[in-house]
């Protein structure tokens, strides 16, 4: 049986576990991968079928033959069935786009072992043993639209389109809206404005602004407007700009770097059958996040923000340390 990203274990072992996490920009773009890898050579056939108990659109596309490919974005992934020539009927190819909720994955199993909570599948065609590609998704909250369009608002995804996201829009054009009231807030709750940091989530906010030794609950516009001050001096040449801003990354770049980190370290760890080794890898590149000897507070979302010494100006005045609070194992939506 393939597996890939299933964050949340039904026995979550404490807050520092990778089963506390949400899929973010990193494991959908693992899951793409894993679903381009496993269906390269496989041939798709008949009917989609949908679980009774989900509440997601039936899927209407019924084929002969097709392959199906994905692609993601931020916190979104494409999946896109393609009919094979002279399939039947004759039809075009049909996309959909997921959102993976708290606990959504891709498998690849026998079709007679579906695993439960398989709320959508896709069955291989003969000749071969049938297999059945399934949306996985324990809690739920994972979600998928058809017709292929990103949801509209999402920004640039800050580890696939890091030039959009810098150049157009820009750093420049984050700057710009400086006025928007989501920079008002906390730097980590702006952090998760999928408007403009599409694909960063909760691990990946605390261990961005702890390399940066920013305060989560710093205003994210006080953040964000140091950033016009950080421009290099144009004497310097291409390459001493680029040794520079590698050696001094600021926020909107680590946004891309570390989720990139992420996804070097590939897909070990993930899935629910792993065990505690599977986890050592991921567990060994936290600095922050779950981590001993770090704080942790719930923002207004009630999502928890690990960190370092000073929360913050705008901090809340409770801590909730070394805790994981019940809101975000149980569904908490938020930036995703």
């Amino acid at each position: 049986m393939h597996t890939w990203p299933n964050l949340l274990s039904s026995s979550p072992t404490g807050p520092g576990h990778p089963s506390h996490r949400m899929p973010e920009g990193p494991e959908l773009h693992l899951a793409s991968h894993f679903v381009n890898e496993a269906c390269r050579e496989l041939v798709f056939g008949g009917c989609v079928e949908k679980s009774p108990v989900s509440r997601n659109p039936e899927v209407p596309f019924e084929s002969s033959a097709y392959h199906i490919s994905a692609l993601a974005r931020g916190k979104e992934l494409r999946l896109t069935l393609s009919p094979l020539p002279g399939a039947q009927p004759p039809q075009g190819p049909l996309a959909l786009v997921f959102r993976f909720g708290m606990t959504g994955s891709f498998q690849l199993v026998p079709s007679d072992a579906l695993p439960p909570h398989a709320h959508l599948r896709f069955y291989t065609a003969p000749p071969g043993p049938r297999l059945a590609l399934c949306f996985v998704d324990i809690r739920r909250f994972g979600h998928w639209d058809l017709g292929g369009k990103w949801q509209p608002g999402r920004g640039p995804c800050v580890l696939l389109e890091y030039e959009q996201f810098r150049l157009c829009p820009s750093r420049e054009n984050v700057l710009r809206n400086l006025a928007d009231k989501a920079f008002d807030r906390p730097i980590c709750e702006a952090l998760l404005d999928q408007r403009f940091f599409n694909g960063i989530g909760n691990y990946l906010r605390a261990e961005i602004l702890y390399r940066l030794r920013i305060p989560p609950f710093e205003k994210a516009r006080t953040v964000l407007e140091a950033l016009q001050q950080r421009r290099p001096s144009p004497e310097l040449t291409l390459s001493q700009k680029i040794r520079a801003k590698l050696q001094n990354p600021d926020l909107l770049e680590l946004c891309h770097s570390v989720p990139k980190e992420v996804v070097q370290l590939g897909g070990k760890g993930y899935g629910l059958e792993s065990t505690e080794e599977d986890f050592a890898a991921f567990r060994a590149w936290l600095r922050c996040y779950g981590t001993p000897g770090m704080s942790s507070l719930r923002d207004r979302h009630g999502r928890t923000i690990w960190f370092q010494g000073d929360p913050g100006p705008l901090a809340p005045k409770v801590s909730c340390r070394g805790q994981v609070p019940q809101e975000e194992i149980q569904g908490s939506t938020e930036g995703s």
